[in-house]
Protein backbone atom coordinates (compact mmCIF):
# COMPACT_ATOMS: atom_id res chain seq x y z
CA UNK A 1 0.00 0.00 0.00
CA UNK A 2 1.49 3.68 -0.59
CA UNK A 3 2.48 6.00 1.96
CA UNK A 4 1.41 9.58 2.46
CA UNK A 5 3.20 11.88 4.18
CA UNK A 6 1.24 13.95 6.66
CA UNK A 7 2.03 16.66 8.88
CA UNK A 8 0.91 17.90 12.05
CA UNK A 9 1.59 20.63 15.39
CA UNK A 10 1.15 19.07 18.12
CA UNK A 11 3.02 20.20 22.09
CA UNK A 12 5.70 19.05 22.73
CA UNK A 13 4.65 17.03 26.11
CA UNK A 14 2.15 15.04 23.43
CA UNK A 15 5.09 14.68 21.34
CA UNK A 16 7.83 13.18 23.76
CA UNK A 17 4.49 10.96 24.59
CA UNK A 18 4.23 9.89 21.52
CA UNK A 19 7.33 8.80 20.70
CA UNK A 20 8.31 7.19 24.41
CA UNK A 21 4.59 5.09 23.48
CA UNK A 22 6.06 4.03 19.88
CA UNK A 23 9.26 3.35 20.76
CA UNK A 24 7.91 0.89 24.44
CA UNK A 25 5.68 -0.90 21.62
CA UNK A 26 8.83 -1.24 18.84
CA UNK A 27 6.76 0.92 16.42
CA UNK A 28 7.77 4.28 14.41
CA UNK A 29 5.55 6.95 15.09
CA UNK A 30 4.14 7.12 11.62
CA UNK A 31 3.48 3.01 12.79
CA UNK A 32 2.20 4.19 16.02
CA UNK A 33 -0.15 6.82 14.83
CA UNK A 34 -1.87 4.61 12.24
CA UNK A 35 -2.27 2.04 14.57
CA UNK A 36 -4.10 4.87 17.23
CA UNK A 37 -6.30 5.74 13.89
CA UNK A 38 -7.34 2.44 12.60
CA UNK A 39 -8.14 1.44 16.34
CA UNK A 40 -9.84 4.84 16.51
CA UNK A 41 -11.81 4.27 13.33
CA UNK A 42 -13.24 0.93 14.26
CA UNK A 43 -14.40 1.46 17.29
CA UNK A 44 -11.56 -1.04 19.29
CA UNK A 45 -11.02 1.77 21.58
CA UNK A 46 -14.42 2.91 22.23
CA UNK A 47 -14.94 -0.67 23.08
CA UNK A 48 -12.15 -0.97 25.47
CA UNK A 49 -13.07 2.27 27.58
CA UNK A 50 -16.79 0.55 27.76
CA UNK A 51 -15.54 -2.59 28.68
CA UNK A 52 -13.39 -0.72 31.67
CA UNK A 53 -15.95 1.22 32.78
CA UNK A 54 -17.96 -1.76 32.90
CA UNK A 55 -15.49 -3.86 34.71
CA UNK A 56 -15.41 -1.10 37.44
CA UNK A 57 -18.60 -0.53 38.07
CA UNK A 58 -19.76 -4.34 38.61
CA UNK A 59 -16.35 -4.58 40.87
CA UNK A 60 -15.92 -0.60 42.31
CA UNK A 61 -16.78 -1.94 45.92
CA UNK A 62 -13.88 -4.50 45.98
CA UNK A 63 -11.08 -1.63 44.72
CA UNK A 64 -12.81 0.32 47.32
CA UNK A 65 -12.49 -2.41 50.13
CA UNK A 66 -8.47 -2.64 48.98
CA UNK A 67 -8.18 0.88 49.59
CA UNK A 68 -9.77 1.10 52.76
CA UNK A 69 -7.75 -1.51 54.20
CA UNK A 70 -4.41 0.11 52.61
CA UNK A 71 -5.45 3.17 54.59
CA UNK A 72 -6.63 1.77 57.53
CA UNK A 73 -4.07 2.42 60.54
CA UNK A 74 -1.82 -0.77 61.39
CA UNK A 75 -0.96 -2.45 64.69
CA UNK A 76 -2.91 -3.61 67.38
CA UNK A 77 -6.05 -2.49 69.17
CA UNK A 78 -5.96 -1.27 72.61
CA UNK A 79 -7.99 -3.96 74.37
Amino acid sequence: MAKTQLGARVDEDVAELAKKRAADLGLSIGDYLARLVQDDASGLRARAVDAAARFLAEHQAVFDEAEEAQQAPRGGRAA
